[in-house]
């Protein structure tokens, strides 16, 4: 299986998302990709949504309150909602892609957000985190947003997340997991490598936490 991220199929929604060097670029491409994100993905064969919601429905509250960060078009949330989420929230940089998001009719509560700074939400709201195909490149980096995730997660609770495995030693993922491993604050119960977006031999690895 090939990890690259330069293997996009020729989508070029895709390779402008790699290739982006700040946020403002990111959300320019989705923004504009916004319409047709979700048919796109689909000739990808991406199945990251369903994997991650099928984590949090084996090891979380999936009957709790969920953040889904960097919520995209929705597609996570339809997935948490086919196992019985019902207090589902969504953030994401993205205002073209949370007005996809809307019309999915599971969201209860849709906000423009910056992962890559400190959220300003009170520690231990959420039951659960999902973050499903935002830490990646072009994207959010391992800081401050899995230390946020664990913070706002109640103890018990779940962050689960994919992170691309080509940058996953490179870009300091392992280095802040282990950190927060270290410190107490989370176990980890898996950080698997999975094909996620399979018709273009992409995947990464499927990271899932649960707090002390």
């Amino acid at each position: 299986m090939s990890s690259t991220t330069g293997n996009t199929l020729g989508n070029p929604y895709l390779e402008r998302v790699y290739a982006a060097t700040c946020p403002e670029e990111s959300q320019r491409a989705y923004n504009e990709w916004a319409s047709t994100y979700d048919s796109d993905m689909i000739e990808q064969g991406y199945i990251a949504p369903a994997i991650c919601a099928q984590a949090i429905a084996q090891h979380g509250n999936i009957e709790g309150l969920i953040l889904d960060a960097g919520c995209g078009s929705g597609s996570v949330g339809l997935e948490l909602a086919k196992h019985g989420a019902r207090s589902i929230d969504g953030l994401d940089y993205s205002p073209g892609m949370l007005q996809v998001a809307q019309k999915t009719g599971v969201y209860s509560k849709l906000e423009t957000g910056d992962l890559s700074k400190e959220l300003e939400i009170k520690n231990g709201t959420y039951d659960a985190v999902v973050c499903v195909g935002t830490l990646t490149q072009g994207h959010v980096g391992p800081v401050p947003a899995l230390k946020e995730f664990v913070r706002i997660v109640k103890a018990g609770g779940v962050v689960v997340a994919t992170v691309l495995e080509t940058i996953w030693e490179k870009d300091g993922y392992e280095t802040e997991i282990e950190r927060l491993i270290n410190e107490g604050q989370v176990k980890l119960i898996s950080k698997e490598v999975q094909a996620y977006r399979k018709h273009a031999g992409v995947g990464g690895r499927v990271l899932i936490l649960k707090k002390l």
